[in-house]
């Protein structure tokens, strides 16, 4: 069983982020700077680079270790002995995009993971032999998505894959051979958003959304579906099907119907009887601890502002304990082997590299494996520091705010004085900002601003009536909570109301056009990366695959097939307010982008030349929503550094090499950044 949810990939989403947290238990106290002079300017490449190792996993029969790990300077996928990190080798040859997602196939002979091409979103599921080193396309088809959907120890050569090759709006589930690569159709898909399976590959249940944005699920009885539950559309993002166990008879689900906040539920299939096993009065589910065979759920997590686990099942609670005392920070089960005698776990800090440890549940020892980023483990960080932020309307926004290390010598998250501050909004909408090493925090706390994050009303996690009450307020009370947040800093002496940045991917690129078009008077610049500018051509343009979910935004954001519903995305659409940007605006796009296609960034650009607005414009051609590729996240944060330096006074490395290797061009305004024109590659 792979448990998930179904809504959490489909939303506009936020950019590829590069990096995450860490572990202290390694880590000797940096030395405080005793100004910003003295402070060490972290390289862009230590921070945005490749990670040294990332994403550990156990393979099934606990013998070896997997991780992601640089070959020739592009992330594969490297295996080794559990017990000898220095053995492991490559045995995945990706050239060019680096391999970000993997697992272990359940007969410990094989990887598989996923890759597109240039960003497209096109993901093919790949299979590699460990013996031989031989990759094989599992789904060898031109201009398809594939989804990996099961993996069984009751079919531990097979695989069910989800493919869009019938009908580009819907994936049918094929039964695949790991070894062949022969499959067969399984489940033809009549309109269905997605299916759970169990562990014997039959197709179980499916999810179906409505047009008033709720949804249903429904049930397979002797081949037939049929009604299972009814989800009301203020539920829709917070309450979904996740797995089975092993039996097939206990079907998992979170669920926020009846309360605010979703709680973990079990139902028995035999007997129609609900449990539920955990909750939280402030936060939703987020997070699962399963059985690596029953499938049985044994703890359940919760992030208000920080994370909580509640224990279920008692046989772990020994392990957990002691877990809990191995390293600083918050502690994260990655994976176990089929035998749960070895698990593989993380520490997250959030001044800290992610720390792995290999855990023997036999010895009750955790033996240190490695860091994500060995060269973070000696540098004075910056701490993220939550705060609860009182919006106009009341409603609290959980937000995390990180000053750099001269500033905050005491710890409090208060500077001597107010400083130039960069508001970092996250993508989605319907996601979250979290605790932990965050990137854009320690780079640009690096540089000498503080950083404020935001969840904004719609992000997820904290319970329904906060997802809820951003329906039809993009660029309303969504940016309000923004403003709220700005206005917070400047009273706090935090922020100089003078140099203050807007900075987003995605949902936060469009709050970035929205900051410089509806409040322009708040912001010194903005970075708006692969943001929409108008949301009708954003929803004319979504990818096919999303028509399933489309019911879920016009009813959330608003319907373009409507003359209502179309005024109203005119009317929050920065394209129609261009006139209005009066502050620097940096915008970088990906050309192959499927979600935020390169015709919202280029038309908001036109609109501002017709008009004489200076913008200067970013387009990498090999990436789509975000960038993936390392030479390419430099370049940008190169000229993204170099930007906020000139409006906003802080520090900045300049561009040097960082072009080199990159798809980066330039189509206007290279001549606003200082530098950039003469850094550009001749092609």
């Amino acid at each position: 069983m792979r448990i998930r949810t179904f809504a959490a990939a489909l939303s506009i989403g936020g950019m590829v982020a590069a990096g995450c947290s860490q572990e202290a238990g390694i880590r000797s106290a940096p030395p405080t700077p005793a100004d910003m002079r003295s402070a060490p300017l972290i390289q862009r490449t230590v921070l945005f680079g490749n990670p040294d190792k990332a994403s550990a996993q156990i393979s099934p029969d606990g013998t070896r270790l997997a991780f992601l790990a640089s070959a020739n300077g592009v992330l594969n996928v490297w295996v080794g002995p559990v017990e000898t990190v220095a053995a492991a080798k490559p045995i995945t040859n990706d050239t060019n995009r680096g391999i970000r997602s993997y697992f272990w196939a359940l007969d410990n002979e094989h990887i598989l993971y996923v890759q597109d091409k240039g960003g497209d979103e096109n993901w093919h599921v790949y299979a590699t032999n460990l013996t031989t080193l031989a990759t094989k396309d599992l789904t060898p088809i031109e201009g398809v998505q594939a989804r990996i959907q099961e993996v069984s120890r009751k079919k531990p050569g097979e695989v069910l894959i989800a493919i869009n090759d019938r009908n580009p709006e819907l994936h049918d589930i094929y039964r695949v051979d790991i070894g062949t690569g022969n499959r067969k159709l399984v489940e033809k898909n009549d309109g269905y958003l997605a299916y759970v399976t169990d562990d014997e590959f039959n197709v179980r249940f499916a999810l179906k959304m409505q047009p008033d944005g709720g949804s249903e699920v429904y049930q397979r009885r002797n081949g037939d579906w049929s009604l299972f539950e009814s989800i009301p559309a203020e539920d829709a993002l917070s309450t979904t099907p996740v797995g089975l166990d092993t039996t097939g008879r206990t079907l998992y689900m979170i669920d926020s119907r009846g309360r605010n906040t979703a709680g973990l539920y079990a139902r028995n299939l035999e007997t129609n009887a609900k449990t539920l096993l955990a909750d939280h009065v402030r936060a939703d589910v987020d997070d699962y601890l399963a059985h690596p065979t029953s499938y049985d759920i044994q703890a359940v997590g919760f992030t208000h502002a920080r994370k909580e686990w509640k224990l279920i099942d008692d046989s772990i609670k020994a392990d957990m304990d002691f877990l809990r005392g191995v390293a600083d920070g918050e502690m994260h089960v990655d994976s176990r082997s089929q035998d749960d005698r070895n698990w593989i776990v993380s520490y997250v800090m959030d001044n800290g590299p992610v720390g792995y440890y290999h855990y023997n549940r036999d010895a009750k020892k955790a033996r240190f494996l490695f860091s994500n980023r060995r060269k973070l483990e000696r540098l004075p960080l910056a701490k993220m520091h939550p705060e609860i932020i009182k919006a106009r309307d009341g409603l609290e926004l959980v937000s995390y705010l990180s000053l750099p290390v001269w500033a905050d010598k005491a710890g409090k998250g208060r500077p001597g004085e107010p400083m130039p501050m960069v508001l970092d909004v996250h993508g989605g909408p319907w996601a979250r900002d979290h605790w932990g090493l965050d990137t854009h925090h320690q780079w640009l706390t690096n540089r000498g601003y503080a950083v404020l994050s935001v969840n904004f009303r719609g992000s997820t996690g904290l319970g329904k009536d906060f997802v809820n009450a951003a329906n039809h307020e993009w660029a309303g009370k969504m940016h309000d909570d923004l403003i709220d947040a700005v206005n917070w800093a400047v009273s706090q002496k935090i922020a100089d109301p003078r140099k203050i940045a807007i900075f987003g991917g995605s949902y936060g690129g469009y709050s970035t056009l929205v900051g410089l078009t509806f409040t322009p008077e708040v912001f010194a610049c903005g970075v708006d990366i692969v943001g929409p500018s108008n949301l009708v051509t954003l929803m004319e343009n979504i990818p096919p695959y999303w028509a399933p979910f489309l019911p879920v935004l016009t009813s959330r954001v608003g319907d373009p097939e409507t003359a209502e519903g179309k005024a109203h995305l005119e009317e929050r659409s920065p394209l129609t307010r261009v006139d209005r940007i009066n502050k620097p605006l940096l915008i970088a796009q990906g050309a192959n982008d499927p979600r935020v296609k390169q015709s919202e960034s280029d038309q908001i650009v036109a609109a501002m030349e017709r008009k004489n607005i200076p913008v200067t414009y970013m387009l990498f051609p090999d990436e789509g929503h975000g960038f993936a590729r390392p030479e390419n996240r430099t370049a940008f944060y190169a000229v993204a550094e170099t930007f906020l330096a000139e409006h906003l006074g802080g520090r900045y490395e300049p561009i040097g090499n960082d072009f080199d290797g990159s798809s980066v061009t330039v189509p206007h305004g290279a001549e606003r950044v200082p530098g950039l024109a003469a850094s550009l590659p001749r092609r």
